[in-house]
């Protein structure tokens, strides 16, 4: 219900075939700074109606501004073509950075999220197995057993402020997005948190600048497993707060990270997936016909994985077959990343086909053979595989590919699941017209505001406030809470800087490579920077002249 809610709400505010005035004007509040809903209820912002136009006999400029609005309403629809939607292939690769995969000899790969892909059911088995070690191991109350894993509350890459208990969206220049702050279950005010951070959303580098999403006390969450930790912990945090329990912030993050960590560390999950991979592994043939091409063209493979041998083992035969070993020049399990790129100490172990350790020193990493721990700079001694003929793929942007990218100049791939959701989201009817009337909206604001008069000022308040109330639509589209993990309400996200920081190209899946030549090239698209943006835009969000039709710029990203 929520969702139609949302649909025809978007319906009343985009561009209409009638071209008449705007309807009368809401009195309905929006929601400060798009004030967030909660888990499952759509935006309480959401517009109920347009703007009301000016009255007959008002002042000139008041008149002015609702004819420009008009005129803008009406070029944005004729702009916008059905045709126009499902620009973007969600089974796409997508480059940050120019690179040819006729230079690349040698592939590397993470398992998990990687090679093998899960599917969301196994996030509520961890949720459920850390929330009863929680109560059990931990002795946290029997009461936080209610709690069942909502999987539509966090998106990837959110931080955690430990000391506040504040799970939050940052941006790209480090500024809370207001509407997306929560504490437990519950949203936090806009004003609440302006206060809680000395009067500002902006949260210090010091506080946030660990190299590996980890500052003094704001942790970031960036892999896919944690989206069932953070669950989890707004659980045990609303359970706390709504029973009046006093409880030490610093000590409930670490409790409920080490009840995750349990999960993993006593082989849980591992367990789970091996006793139905149908039911969890998904993408297996696919995973098997890109091993297979790459190794049909000549290319070298390398799987470095932090899960122990027993459990990929048992995946790879799964989808590979029993001869997977043979498809890899080296196998290196227990990697410990990402201090495996880091720590020069720790030596290569040999494991034979029961997985016992072998104590013999390694100094050369044979085919179909299996070795744990290790570190890079051996490994780049023994293989001698460096610089941009290395292509990595990971799903962990901190532990599989930030240092191979800054210090070692390997290429590196992302896997990021979410991309194809959101991308299908983006192609939809209702979030194009809803984002381009937006901005042509904001460019009506930024190109009026030079009439202050008192009737001009009301007319700009009301767009003001239907703007907000797009973003609200927007954001809502992707995620009721924070919205989409790509973007705040016009930035970009933290989590997507450090993408685009960290990755040459990134997809939803290994399967994309399906779709290109083993020596296809990925250019980037030069997208404007704002000083260069270019005059059809402008344009567009002025009104100024009628702009070349869509349509003939639809390859234009």
């Amino acid at each position: 219900m929520a969702g139609a809610g949302l649909r025809a709400a978007a319906r009343r505010y985009l561009p209409r075939r009638d071209h008449g005035g705007p309807r009368a004007a809401s009195s309905s509040p929006s929601c400060p700074g798009c004030g967030p809903p909660g888990p499952g209820v759509h935006c309480p912002g959401v517009p109920r109606s347009t703007p009301s136009p000016a009255p007959a006999g008002a002042a000139e400029p008041s008149a002015h501004l609702w004819a420009r609005y008009q005129d803008m309403r009406r070029l944005v629809h004729d702009l916008l073509p059905p045709e126009v939607c499902s620009l973007l292939n969600p089974a796409a690769i997508y480059a940050n950075n120019e690179i040819s995969l006729q230079d690349v000899e040698v592939y590397g790969f993470d398992y998990d999220y990687t090679l093998a892909q899960y599917a969301d059911t196994l996030h509520p088995e961890i949720f459920n197995a850390a929330r009863d070690i929680l109560i059990e191991h931990y002795k946290y109350p029997e009461g936080i057993r209610k709690y069942d894993y909502n999987p539509s509350f966090a998106i990837r890459g959110l931080h955690y402020d430990i000391q506040k208990s504040l799970l939050m969206k940052i941006d790209a220049f480090h500024y809370v997005q207001l509407g997306t702050a929560y504490r437990g279950l519950q949203p936090v005010p806009d004003e609440e948190v302006i206060d809680l951070y000395g009067g500002t959303q902006h949260i210090p580098l010091y506080q946030m600048s660990g190299f590996y999403g980890k500052g003094p006390s704001i942790k970031q969450f960036m892999d896919i497993f944690s989206l069932p930790e953070m669950a989890l912990l707004s659980c045990v945090v609303d359970h706390f707060l709504g029973h009046g329990l006093e409880f030490d912030q610093a000590h409930l993050y670490k409790d409920v990270t080490d009840a995750i960590r349990d999960v993993h560390v006593k082989g849980l999950m591992y367990q789970w997936i091996e006793q139905d991979m149908e039911k969890y592994i998904l993408r297996g043939e696919e995973t098997f016909a890109v091993l297979n091409r790459l190794v049909a063209h000549g290319k070298q493979l390398f799987l470095i994985t932090n899960s122990p041998f027993s459990f990929v083992d048992k995946g790879m035969r799964h989808m590979v077959g029993p001869d997977w070993r043979q498809l890899f020049d080296v196998v290196i399990v227990q990697a410990d990343k990402p201090s495996f790129f880091t720590d020069r100490r720790k030596p290569f172990r040999k494991l034979d086909e029961k997985g016992s350790l072998h104590w013999d020193r390694i100094t050369r990493l044979e085919k179909g053979k299996i070795y744990r721990q290790g570190n890079l700079f051996d490994f780049l001694r023994l293989t001698e595989w460096r610089g941009p003929r290395v292509l990595y793929f990971g799903d962990h942007l901190y532990s599989d590919l930030a240092d191979l990218m800054l210090r070692h100049g390997w290429r590196t791939g992302a896997i990021i699941p979410e991309l194809e959701r959101e991308i299908r989201i983006i192609n939809t009817e209702q979030y194009m017209h809803s984002l381009t009337w937006q901005q042509a909206l904001t460019g009506l604001l930024e190109r009026m505001q030079t009439y202050q008069d008192a009737e001009s000022r009301q007319v700009l308040a009301a767009w003001m406030k239907e703007r907000q109330e797009l973003r609200c639509i927007t954001k809502a589209l992707f995620n009721a809470q924070f919205g989409s993990i790509f973007r705040t309400f016009h930035n970009p996200t933290y989590f997507s800087r450090r993408l685009v920081r960290f990755s040459d190209l990134y997809m939803a899946s290994l399967s994309c490579l399906l779709n290109y030549r083993v020596d296809f090239t990925f250019y980037p698209r030069r997208t404007p920077l704002q000083h260069e943006a270019p005059l059809w835009m402008d344009q567009l969000c002025t009104g100024c002249m009628k702009t070349p039709f869509l349509g003939d710029m639809a390859h234009i990203r």
